[in-house]
């Protein structure tokens, strides 16, 4: 008889854990269950755009969910992280944070985000360099050129970007301050419309990103005079960067995916590893180097670390140039 209720007691409690672990598990499901919102600061066209559908095709064909990619361009990315930033955080709103929306935190005041508190890094897809470009017509051939033809006219060069505020914008402010020349500045709502203007002569000059302007400078349509990085780009070996005629002069972009914090860790996880697989594997990897970019593939914590090491870089820059873009 003890040795009978003794196994009573002990087969009670093997059941109830045999039965509930399968409805512990049948409350998670699995993710994504429906498509998927990637919002981007810029417009069609643009270097992020162009980036985004590239992640967006690849990431349906891991999934088969969507991944729509809703342009919201506008003060250099600050109407796009407004909407984000109050997306709620279940993993199917994401963001493409780029250098153009940092500058534009440290120069607009009385933001209704917090750059740093309201997104939760997802990965760090790799970085790129704009390119100045020019009309063909526009007689100079080289940075030192350009430099001799802004300084004899003053203020009669104009030079167009994807907006003011943005990061194309900042490279031809630079530009102008370290070689003691006077552009005027034409402010787009996106980076093809300047291109498209340029070849019209509008503009003589833009700053681009470089995926952005690769066709046109393939076709002879615009002729490209220097990159914005430290090195030239493999993709234009025979353009020298502008550091080499203009010392200090560096200026780079970059392609992230954030999303809403609070959005799941598991979520962000899965998402982060994928992108990161995506990036590192050949098809993927040569397709986005073909664009010109710098490939990164950083985890979580790498771009966290990036973000705040561009953060302080970009705000001192800001300062220290004086520019004032409101």
């Amino acid at each position: 008889m003890r040795t009978e209720r003794l196994l009573a007691a002990i087969a009670i409690p093997v059941v109830l854990v045999v039965l509930t672990v399968p409805a512990a598990h049948a409350a998670q499901p699995a993710y994504p269950e429906r498509p998927i919102r990637l919002v981007i600061g810029s417009a069609p066209g643009s270097g992020p755009d162009i980036i985004a559908r590239v992640m967006a095709d690849r990431l349906w064909r891991a999934w088969g969910q969507r991944v729509v990619v809703d342009s919201r361009p506008g003060v250099a990315g600050i109407i796009s992280a407004d909407l984000v930033s109050r997306a709620a955080p279940d993993g199917y709103t994401w963001m493409m944070l780029t250098s153009q929306l940092l500058v534009a935190t440290s120069v607009y005041p009385n933001l209704k985000f917090n750059l740093g508190k309201d997104f939760a890094s997802i990965s760090l897809i790799g970085t790129v360099p704009f390119v100045l470009v020019v009309n063909p017509q526009v007689p100079a051939k080289s940075i030192v050129e350009l430099i001799e033809i802004a300084k004899k006219t003053p203020g009669a060069l104009r030079y167009g970007s994807a907006g003011a505020g943005a990061s194309e914008h900042l490279s031809g402010f630079l530009f102008t301050r370290l070689t003691g020349t006077e552009m005027l500045h034409v402010p787009y709502k996106g980076i093809a419309q300047a291109l498209t203007d340029t070849i019209a002569r509008e503009v003589h000059l833009t700053y681009a990103v470089l995926p952005a302007a690769l066709p046109m400078i393939q076709a002879g349509r615009v002729r490209a005079l220097g990159v914005t990085s430290p090195k030239r780009s493999a993709l234009l070996p025979d353009v020298p960067s502008i550091s080499e005629a203009v010392p200090g002069y560096e200026m780079i972009g970059w392609y992230s995916l954030v999303a809403p914090t609070g959005t799941p860790p598991g979520v962000l996880a899965k998402v982060s590893a994928e992108v990161v697989k995506a990036v590192k594997e050949p098809e993927t990897g040569e397709l986005l180097k073909g664009l010109g970019i710098d490939l990164v593939g950083g985890s979580r914590s790498e771009l966290d670390s990036f973000r705040r090491e561009q953060t302080k870089r970009i705000s001192e820059l800001v300062k220290a140039s004086g520019v004032d873009l409101k």
